[in-house]
């Protein structure tokens, strides 16, 4: 068994202290510093042109990261089809992002190639990172874990944060908005010889509301108010001694206090408490060193050493805490022996260790995971496949794969195909927490169908997907007292592989520009079912749907963004539908100054995201950004 704990010594020391269907949308440039089309890199492992990749990927560029009048990470995803949202309450609150009706830990998050999230609730935290360091996000809907291990049944979501590719570049932003909210930002970054640099930083703030309604179904409720603090930093920089040739190093840090509302059973009477004031504190640290370099002009090859940690706080007068560290060596080769074809083979050794208040001992496991990924293009047509092994010292190995075509069928119009499978691993709740968990659990796995179109015109394009994706041996929790261990503790139940889920869906999307339009539209229909009870799973909606339109005439801009989610099931209630309207304008002042104002909810919608949760009724934002390099 390989340890990584010496090969990290140099990186600790850098980094110290989506009968179904989805779309393509349109996509601006992903790499800008490498002067290519535009490409994507969640699709193979590799950077591919959008147009040469037969998976269903969308592309959310800085642009429309820095234009959207969404105010976090998921609520800016939220609005891309396939993908929905439960989160408890507000913003800052503790979110969950489902990808095509898979649960919330069947998504796989990265920044920078870098696997982040709780391996205890097995489920990455979209909560804990800002929008103000990222460049770029890919999402990568249906099955991923041929590329990138467990987990990624429903997609990948990756995140590529800012790195310097230019001359000297400052940036800033203020805002300030309503529930005591306010935001800054501060970044720079540029080249200076064979140097690259990135430095960034951001604070936020809000009271928010109590996330909690009275009289709910636990008792938790406390009137006050259910704020959140973020703030979060970045520093990337490397060296490029030869053309082709760059070393690197990374590191990101994420720090979130978010109050919520809970009870506590304190002894000696252990009567129910809902008064203390509840917090988790989570940090998030990502810390890596890379290289990257052209071997001939065919072979490039790639290295990563990388840490990254979850280290969260959580309760009232009692405190448990969950850490989470992953180390990982990633060494991934390129062979494009010219340019319609291209062959990736990659090694991974992921280590996870948790230390929880709630466990006995440390819970620790390794994988070592083998891809091997072939894309070509004949002519009019695309072919893809990938392969994956994973030896886990836990479940044992597992292999997945998947296999993608695609044809052009007439100018613009291409039809794809897809068939993949996956599987997510038990995460260390599932198989340690106390009178929970079950430490002989099978992974779940999932084999997923789609069938998709895309056309694209200049500046007008449409898409839709159907796909179907069954999962078994899922993962949930048991309440028949016979079929969990005989200590006292597990009386109320524990976890079990308890059934079979249906996943399938359709989703459309167009887009179109002209003349100072920009419209966006996405319609998504979901049929998330347990194939047991035949009853839908909990919190997805059958039908979402979202259009933004934005008009832009010289120094001025205006844009109104539309959500509508359908009912949901939770907790033995249905949750009502809701839809949200949102507003925004900028004025700009000067080639690099703009004044923006947004009012988000402008309907003062009441929203239940979960049973007896609240979201923010109507919010004003008013801001001023600069950009040294126009806006």
């Amino acid at each position: 068994m390989i340890s990584l704990h010496s090969a990290l010594r140099a990186l600790r020391a850098i980094a110290g202290p989506l009968s179904a269907l989805s779309c393509l949308s349109l996509a601006a440039p992903a790499v800008a510093q490498t002067g290519l089309a535009p490409v994507v890199v969640v699709a193979t492992r590799e950077p591919q042109p959008l147009d040469r990749v037969t998976a269903d990927v969308v592309v959310i560029d800085a642009e429309r990261i820095r234009d959207a009048s969404a105010d976090t990470l998921e609520d800016l995803l939220r609005r891309e089809a396939g993908l929905q949202l439960s989160r408890n309450g507000g913003p800052g609150q503790n979110a969950a992002v489902f990808i095509r009706g898979a649960a919330a830990n069947g998504t796989v998050l990265l920044v920078d190639g870098v696997r982040v999230g709780s391996a205890t609730l097995g489920q990455a935290e979209f909560e804990a990172l800002g929008l103000a360091q990222i460049e770029r996000i890919e999402v990568l809907r249906g099955p991923g874990s041929s590329l990138y291990g467990a987990d990624a049944v429903g997609g990948v979501v990756r995140i590529f944060t800012r790195r310097g590719d230019a001359a000297p570049h400052l940036g800033a932003h203020a805002a300030v908005g309503g529930y005591g909210s306010s935001e800054g930002d501060a970044s720079a970054s540029g080249t200076h010889g064979i140097f690259d640099y990135a430095v960034s930083l951001s604070r936020e703030r809000s009271d928010g509301v109590s996330a909690l309604r009275p009289n709910d179904l636990f008792g938790n409720f406390n009137p006050d108010r259910d704020g959140h603090a973020r703030s979060s930093g970045q520093v990337k920089f490397g060296i490029t001694p030869l053309a082709g040739q760059r070393i690197g190093a990374s590191f990101f840090e994420s720090r979130l206090s978010q109050q919520f509302d809970g009870s506590e059973f304190a002894p000696p009477d252990f009567l129910q408490d809902a008064s203390p004031d509840f917090r988790n504190r989570l940090v998030t640290r990502v810390g890596a060193i890379d290289y990257r370099g052209e071997l001939g002009h065919a072979l490039t090859t790639s290295l990563q050493l990388s840490r990254s940690e979850d280290d969260l706080r959580s309760g009232g007068s009692l405190i448990d805490r969950f850490v989470t560290r992953r180390e990982q060596l990633t060494w991934q080769n390129a062979w494009k022996p010219d340019a319609d074809q291209q062959l990736v083979l990659a090694f991974e050794r992921l280590e996870e260790k948790a230390q929880s208040t709630s466990f006995l001992a440390d819970a620790e496991r390794d994988n070592n995971g083998l891809v091997l990924g072939y894309s070509g293009q004949f002519g009019a047509q695309l072919l893809q496949a990938d392969v994956r092994h994973d030896s886990n010292s836990q479940f044992g190995g597992v292999t997945t794969g998947r296999l993608g075509w695609s044809v052009e069928l007439v100018r613009g119009l291409r039809l794809r195909a897809l068939a993949g499978s996956s599987f997510r691993a038990p995460s260390f709740n599932d198989l340690y927490f106390p009178g929970f968990g079950i430490a002989g659990l099978r992974p779940e796995r999932g084999r997923s169908l789609e069938l998709g179109l895309a056309w694209t015109q200049g500046a007008s394009s449409a898409s839709a997907t159907i796909y179907r994706n069954r999962v078994r041996d899922l993962i949930g929790f048991e309440p028949d007292r016979s079929f969990c261990p005989a200590d006292p503790p597990y009386d109320f139940g524990c976890a079990r592989n308890i059934g079979r889920a249906r996943l399938q869906g359709a989703s459309l999307a167009a887009a179109q520009r002209w003349s100072g339009w920009s419209l966006r539209a996405t319609v998504d229909f979901l049929d998330a079912t347990d194939e047991a009870t035949g009853e839908r799973l909990a919190r997805r909606a059958a039908h979402q749907e979202s259009l933004a339109a934005d008009y832009e005439a010289g120094a001025w801009s205006v844009g109104v963004a539309v959500l509508d989610v359908g009912a949901r099931p939770d907790a033995g209630v249905l949750l009502g539908a809701y839809q949200t309207l949102d507003l925004q304008a900028h004025w700009r002042l000067a080639p690099q100054w703009r004044l923006e104002a947004k009012l988000l909810n402008a309907a003062d919608r009441r929203i239940e995201p979960l049973r007896d949760y609240q979201g923010l009724g109507r919010q004003a934002w008013l801001g001023l950004r600069y950009d040294g390099r126009g806006l």
